[in-house]
């Protein structure tokens, strides 16, 4: 039933267009269209002139043949527009696909820069981590050689672990301390390194405390985390 009901459709457009009254325009194109296709006859007078030369059809122009073969196409124009119109017309269509592809490519580099960002900011941040869980390993650690050699205060607040207060007042005044403090965890990190190797030749990057000065400079790589990596 769908391909009969498709079949009769198809064929009730073909009767319509057959029966569909053709405009003027339309008329005259199929007429031109149709003498362009046919060869120049003898009736033509050109052609005349050409075959009392000598010409014969088919062949091509020239004293020794070497022009052209078929005549010159003929392009009529139909519309209304003025001269250049086309040439504009297509000159604007091309400045907006340049445009366009211009948005793309600006568009294609703004998403990869903030990919790349994104991936910078992601790798500091887990860089920051690293630090951090790093000092709070270090202040363990000079905590417990402190007190092991007697030292009930650290040398500075921050060298050792803050205690859990349970005390608001406590945590408020805690807060102010760190806030306080003008060093990063990285500047924290390297100052307190550098007192664990002085003091205890302790290296937490080894996890080892060594003899001496002279143990720890031959035995331990560096005093950072690249230099044993």
């Amino acid at each position: 039933r769908v391909k009969e009901a498709i079949q009769k459709e198809e064929k009730q457009k073909e009767a319509n267009e057959k029966n569909r009254q053709k405009s003027i325009k339309e008329e005259e194109k199929e007429r031109r269209d149709l003498v362009l296709k046919s060869a120049l006859g003898s009736e033509n007078k050109g052609f005349a002139l050409l075959q009392k030369m000598g010409y014969k059809s088919g062949q091509a122009l020239g004293k020794s043949g070497e022009g052209i073969v078929e005549p010159i196409p003929l392009n009529i124009k139909t519309g209304r527009s003025g001269i250049g119109h086309e040439e504009l017309k297509k000159r604007k269509a091309e400045e907006k696909l340049e445009n366009y592809r211009q948005k793309l490519h600006m568009k294609k580099q703004a998403n990869e820069q903030a990919a790349d960002q994104f991936r910078i900011r992601f790798k500091n941040k887990q860089e920051e981590r690293k630090m951090e869980g790093d000092l709070r390993k270090s202040q363990r650690a000079c905590q417990q050689l402190d007190m092991q050699k007697d030292i009930d205060v650290p040398k500075e607040t921050w060298y050792w672990l803050e205690p859990e207060e349970e005390d608001k007042n406590d945590e408020e005044d805690k807060e102010d301390e760190c806030t306080s403090s003008d060093l990063s965890v990285s500047e924290k990190l390297h100052i307190l390194t550098a007192y664990l190797r002085e003091h205890h030749f302790y290296c937490i990057w080894c996890g080892t405390a060594y003899e001496d000065s002279e143990d720890l400079s031959s035995n331990c790589p560096g005093d950072s985390a690249a230099d044993h990596d």
